[in-house]
């Protein structure tokens, strides 16, 4: 049996060791559970950092499908799918398909309001050194490019609030590079997009739409936010056939003034005037200028 004594370790060993790291650099530790409330606090903090550093005071939030796809896009999307029924004209998943991709098409004019929204009000955001109106999106495809796209068309900036989701969603590349963000918590994101919000606009979307658009109008009702004006897309081509509000009404579960809580804008330029008029926005600027 040996009796030599171990030698003593180094600075440097010791400055190897996991234990030695700093706090906020050890990434083993940021990702344990006690270390939550550290990261929501970490994702809230950043982009509010970000968005400072760039000069944004206020915001328009765009919602929508990432399904809903540019008319092109959409239109190579359906030819696919026929093309994959004709092999199989009785499988009913291609026939569904076909439908689905009917209907997407049919839907692709809304990836254009989107972009053309965006464009409108950029023109009021590359106004003065500090910006406002600037579109913000979840990032992604769809209808969030749409609106990043139509900003980007005008050399304005606009803000991205990229998610990690089972299915990766990447950033569309219409972002700003300087604030694209990623976020891990939905509750932290969906904060993000109302802190510096002055309008809401909805497009037709699936279940992420729905619970951001619901979530802001419960805000809305019960004045725990700002009051702004919550815009829909599609009113009657497709959020009537979705949700029936006047039947809330009729339960007695919400109140006829609820309605109110949201105008409906069937055009781009419709939706940027109602929005100017509730802020007064032409007036603001020609006091800015003055």
């Amino acid at each position: 049996m040996s009796t030599e004594k171990s030698r003593p370790l180094t600075s440097l060993d010791l400055r190897c060791s996991p234990s030695y790291s700093l706090a906020y650099q050890d990434a083993e530790l940021m990702e344990q559970p006690e270390l939550r409330p550290v990261r929501l606090m970490m994702e809230a903090i950043k982009p509010e950092l970000g968005l400072e550093r760039e000069n944004i005071d206020s915001t328009i939030v765009v919602f929508g499908s990432a399904r809903i796809a540019d008319p092109d896009k959409a239109k190579h999307n359906l030819t696919a799918a026929e093309i994959l029924l004709e092999e199989k004209p009785d499988d009913v998943r291609r026939q569904k398909r076909v439908e689905r991709a009917r209907k997407l098409l049919e839907l692709s004019k809304y990836y254009v309001m989107a972009r053309e929204f965006s464009r409108l009000v950029a023109e009021e955001c590359l106004r003065g050194d500090r910006r406002n109106y600037v579109i913000i999106t979840g990032g992604g495809p769809g209808i969030m490019e749409a609106a990043n796209r139509g900003a980007h068309d005008k050399g304005a900036p606009s803000i991205g609030l990229n998610i990690d989701l089972p299915c990766e969603q990447e950033p569309n590349p219409y972002i700003s590079p300087e604030l694209c963000f990623h976020f891990n918590y939905f509750a932290i994101r969906k904060m993000n997009f109302l802190l510096r919000a002055k309008a809401l606009v909805a497009f037709p979307g699936g279940m992420g739409t729905l619970d951001e658009l619901f979530e802001a109008l419960t805000l809305r009702q019960t004045g725990k936010m700002q009051h702004i004006p919550i815009i829909l897309f599609g009113k009657h081509d497709f959020w009537d056939k979705v949700i029936h509000f006047e039947a809330l009404v009729d339960a007695g579960v919400i109140a006829e003034e609820d309605l109110d809580l949201f105008y409906v804008a069937e055009t781009p330029q419709q939706a940027w005037e109602y929005i100017k008029r509730y802020h007064d926005v032409n007036a603001s600027s020609d006091l800015n200028e003055k």
